[in-house]
């Protein structure tokens, strides 16, 4: 029996743990004690996913197939835990029972992370499923322990109620979304890399130009967005250009020192080839130096990805149509709808993700000789 627990420490723990809360309360209340035998379906898959985690230490199957398997284990004992915490919820306080599975949970998903990501070498699929489950596994616990501790919803609203705010104002936040993050952010980070990488090949151009504007530019990045955005209110209006402007003084100086620091980073004996060939500045440049500084450019862009957004959304508070992420954020906490701040919230983040990951995409078909990416898959 201790020689079966030693095979696995995480998935022993929560077999240990598992079986002990299933004799616990989950719940308590003046209705009485909620068990888990209360809620048959619940205890049901949570069963299952103890007879997953037994089956996999009794085999002991650590490749893809163990890995999927035990992942299935997890989602399957979490679905038990998730029909249980409502009843719990109703009728009083979460128990004991709960708490003890939910670490038990811990441990489970613990292993099936750690199994994913051992097989996830040369499997698109299986590197995908490791921050999937991750994130799944951090929304889980905040529903578990906002439901579970009773947690008001203005303070904290669970995952649940931003899902039913984010439904039923699909509307309202599609405008907000198109408002910032269409015409402020897009057209702020375009024009603000833009003139940071053009400004960069002048000054690698004309040295002297160096000495003069990357200490302007220092300066320039130092000034908060809250000193910044009255101003360009003020200067462009309460309407999206204000906020492009905003963001292209918050994206043109990382920009220009990333790609002077990449125009640099071509050796000389590269330079030196090059005028063996009697080629001129332009054509070094371009053949070259350009290609040498794809890492540094694309590094630029992926900070200011996520620069851009938080500028649109704090310049925002400082005036904007009725309409933008910023707006909406101010106006519903005013009104204490904390649900639909952490939905503007939710569709903030999506759209930064996935704007970072589109950029860090064509990086990697574009800079596909980097060192960085040799061996990789």
């Amino acid at each position: 029996m201790i020689g079966f627990l030693k095979r696995d420490w995480t998935l022993s723990g929560f077999l240990v743990l598992a079986l002990v809360s299933f004799t616990l309360p989950v719940g308590s209340g003046e209705g009485g004690r909620l068990f888990w035998t209360g809620e048959m379906g619940a205890l049901i898959l949570g069963l299952i996913g103890v007879s997953i985690a037994l089956f996999h230490q009794w085999r002991g199957t650590d490749g893809p197939a163990g890995a999927l398997l035990v992942s299935l284990g997890v989602i399957l004992g979490a679905a038990g835990l998730l029909l249980l915490i409502d009843p719990a919820y109703e009728q009083g306080t979460a128990g004991p029972g709960l708490w003890l599975y939910l670490l038990a949970l811990g441990l489970y998903a613990w292993r099936a992370m750690d199994l994913l990501s051992r097989n996830a070498t040369g499997k698109r699929a299986l590197s995908l499923l490791v921050p999937a489950l991750f994130g799944m596994w951090l929304i889980y616990v905040w529903q578990v322990v906002t439901t579970g501790f009773q947690v008001p919803s203005v303070l904290l609203p669970s995952p649940v109620q931003i899902a039913v705010a984010f439904a039923g104002h699909l509307d309202i936040l599609a405008a907000d979304f198109y408002q910032t993050f269409v015409k402020s952010v897009l057209s702020g980070f375009v024009m603000g890399c833009g003139a940071g990488f053009l400004v960069a090949i002048l000054v690698d151009r004309i040295p002297f130009m160096q000495r003069g504007l990357l200490p302007l530019g220092s300066l320039v990045s130092a000034i908060p967005i809250v000193g910044i955005a009255p101003i360009m209110v003020m200067w462009f209006g309460f309407d999206w250009q204000s906020k492009a402007a905003v963001i292209v003084v918050m994206t043109f100086f990382p920009m220009l020192v990333n790609t002077l620091a990449g125009l640099e980073a071509t050796s000389h004996l590269e330079k030196d080839l090059m005028r063996s060939y009697a080629a001129s500045y332009f054509q070094t440049l371009l053949f070259v130096r350009l290609p040498n500084a794809l890492p540094f450019i694309f590094n630029a862009l992926k900070i200011n990805s996520t620069l851009a957004l938080i500028g649109a959304i704090v310049a925002e508070f400082f005036g904007t149509p009725i309409v933008g992420m910023g707006f909406r954020i101010s106006t519903e906490v005013g009104r204490m709808n904390v649900d639909i701040v952490w939905a503007t919230i939710a569709v903030a983040a999506l759209a930064g993700s996935l704007f970072y990951g589109g950029i860090a995409l064509i990086e990697r078909s574009l800079t596909f000789w980097h060192p960085s990416y040799r061996g990789k898959t």
